[in-house]
């Protein structure tokens, strides 16, 4: 039997975290949440995840900030991450990338988008279908 993947969400919005977590729980994943970059790293201590999902606009220290944190530490830098945020300028998606993001994700956005963006950052073959 596979074990099932661990995915952290990490949004200063709970609701935000608690709608991903439910939406990933229903699809056999094992989710994690954050609010912010130091309860993720605090959360880093005793796992690695295989996926962090992570909003942009955060106090503190910003979502880009915590993933040219992520990237620069040997002992993270490779854990996958989708950025999910309302930020959906041009010029920010490419600074997501810049900075080291596997997908980018903007809010608003369905069930599907979501799972089909986590699918294709693990490397998992089957596609989903439908809206919301």
């Amino acid at each position: 039997m596979e074990t099932k993947k661990n995915i952290v969400v990490v949004d200063d919005n709970e609701d935000i975290v608690a709608i991903v977590k439910m939406i990933l729980d229903g699809k056999g994943y094992d989710t994690d949440g954050a609010k912010s970059g130091r309860e993720l790293f605090h959360l880093l201590e005793d796992k690695k995840p295989d996926l962090i999902i992570l909003d942009i606009m955060m106090p503190q220290k910003n979502g880009l900030e915590v993933l040219a944190q992520l990237r620069d530490s040997p002992t993270t830098a490779k854990i996958p991450v989708i950025l999910l945020t309302a930020k959906r300028g041009y010029n920010d998606i490419v600074d997501g990338y810049k900075v080291g993001a596997d997908y980018y994700i903007t809010k608003p956005f369905s069930s599907s988008q979501l799972i089909n963006g986590i699918k294709f950052v693990l490397h998992e073959r089957r596609i989903e279908q439908g809206e919301g």
